[in-house]
């Protein structure tokens, strides 16, 4: 006995030190190289952000009907946008796409180099109604205070839209000489799905061949506060993200009067449906997490380091303290959210027909076809038809060892060299997922700071962007055009 006691002991102990040990050396050095030098640039941020501010104050909403399209906002912007930056457009005439979406293409001298392509949307969500008066400035106002920019759209995505432009603007003055091509994209309806903007961009650049070094587009943000144990400033570049679908759960039975109900009416089956739905989550996997704490994980503390460097043995419990909190949920499964429901048009009808949309973001490795399959198995219900519709496979996983990753890293470095840069799993989609057949080096951020409180305003109320993210904003994109135009 004791010597089996001593045998466990000194497992214990190596398990220990093994452990510790990973812990320690696991994680890489989060500075690959030291910052380079930021040059001095000159900005008249006032004019740039009355500029954005004027963008702004067109309501240009994409509606889930296309016909409720407000086609004069898209061509008040427009315009907006050739009056501002008449250099832009007298190097790089823009290219209309489906009446309202915008392609630049800034040639460049040198054909042996794959070009770069830089995406924004001028699109923004609607603002429900019974939120206006919550707003402290009118969401579509253009309004500048307190060295705020306010209005839907500051942060998603005319920021990004307006900053490639702005630096754009500044370049050509500046007299810089393009040898990478380098193209804008713009597209109008980002906001459900990009069918008529950069789906149909992306058609159109791959019939003419076009093949780029890399892309990005909106995305990350440079957070701080947000990781475990992580006190600087973090920059999460996005390499991947979800896909999406919707799917339709329907219950057709015969109806009749309220006063003679059977013991389950259409909308009870239907709830039955979305209860076990809730009740048999998608498994969870850790990974994406991984990938993001292993660039940024040796600034963690040491709990911290010791589970994500021994997932080997502690991945179940990382996996439920991930599923807490939402926010951290969706980062490790597919999500499922049940959004619409409909069933009887008058309350002492029975329904005829019930059904509710059920939103799920798709985690990579997952697919449209295998959350069909869980759905099915998991209702289990053969009164419950399932279908989809809107619907977007993941993205692969683009590489952080790639020229466009690098350049992102260096240019954030350029700009905060305390911040950390670390790749991270988007849950929400992007137009990028129109050019995956375009370029395998796909990347999503923006150049501007947001807390937990900060990115629950994008699609909510009090959309806001300070006026001195937007100054960084648009050097950072100075830095990285040019960079990218003579790399």
């Amino acid at each position: 006995m004791k010597r089996l006691v001593t045998i466990g002991l000194t497992a214990l102990l190596l398990l220990a030190v093994v452990l510790v040990y990973r812990a320690e050396t696991h994680f890489e050095d989060p500075v690959r190289e030291a910052a380079l030098e930021k040059p001095s640039v000159t900005i008249d941020i006032a004019a740039a952000s009355q500029t954005l501010a004027k963008a702004i104050s067109f309501p240009t909403i994409s509606y889930d009907d296309p016909a409720r399209l407000d086609a004069a906002a898209f061509v008040g912007l427009r315009e907006h946008m050739a009056i501002s930056f008449p250099r832009v457009y007298a190097a790089a005439p823009p290219r209309l796409i489906n009446e309202h979406s915008l392609l630049f293409r800034f040639p460049g001298t040198r054909s042996d180099l794959k070009p770069a392509l830089f995406m924004g949307h001028i699109d923004v969500v609607p603002v429900d109604q019974a939120t206006f008066d919550e707003w402290d400035h009118a969401p579509f106002g253009g309004v500048i205070a307190d060295e705020i920019i306010w209005g839907r759209g500051a942060m998603d995505d005319k920021v990004t839209v307006f900053a490639l432009l702005e630096a754009m603007e500044s370049l050509l003055e500046s007299g810089l000489q393009i040898e990478r091509t380098v193209y804008f994209a713009f597209g109008h309806d980002e906001e459900i799905g990009g069918p008529m903007g950069a789906a149909a961009m992306a058609d159109l650049l791959a019939k003419e061949g076009v093949e780029f070094e890399f892309v990005l587009d909106e995305g990350g943000v440079i957070t701080q506060g947000m990781l475990p144990d992580i006190e600087a400033p973090v920059a999460l570049v996005g390499v991947a993200e979800k896909g999406f679908v919707n799917l339709r759960l329907t219950v057709n039975a015969p109806g009749g009067h309220s006063s003679q109900p059977p013991d389950h009416t259409a909308v009870g089956i239907l709830s039955e449906a979305i209860v076990a739905l809730e009740s048999q989550p998608f498994s969870s996997d850790v990974g994406y997490t991984k990938m993001t704490l292993d660039s940024v994980g040796s600034q963690s503390g040491f709990v911290t380091r010791l589970m994500m460097a021994n997932l080997w043995l502690f991945e179940p419990i990382v996996a439920k303290v991930l599923a807490k909190t939402p926010s951290t949920a969706a980062t490790t499964r597919s999500t499922i959210a049940a959004t619409m429901l409909e069933g009887s048009s008058k309350s002492n009808i029975l329904p005829t027909r019930a059904s509710a949309v059920v939103n799920v973001r798709i985690m990579p490795g997952d697919s449209v076809d295998s959350v069909k399959t869980h759905f099915i198995d998991a209702i289990d219900d053969p009164r419950v038809e399932v279908s989809t519709f809107m619907e977007n496979e993941p993205s692969r996983v683009s590489p952080t060892d790639s020229l466009g990753y690098q350049l992102i890293e260096r240019n954030i470095r350029r700009m905060d060299e305390s911040a950390l840069v670390a790749p991270y799993l988007v849950i929400g989609g992007t137009d990028s997922k129109h050019f995956y057949s375009l370029s395998p080096n796909i990347y999503r951020f923006i150049m501007v700071r947001a807390d937990a409180q900060g990115l629950k305003r994008i699609h909510g109320v009090n959309e806001q962007l300070p006026v001195s993210d937007y100054r960084n904003a648009i050097e950072f994109f100075m830095h990285f055009l040019g960079d990218s135009a003579r790399a």
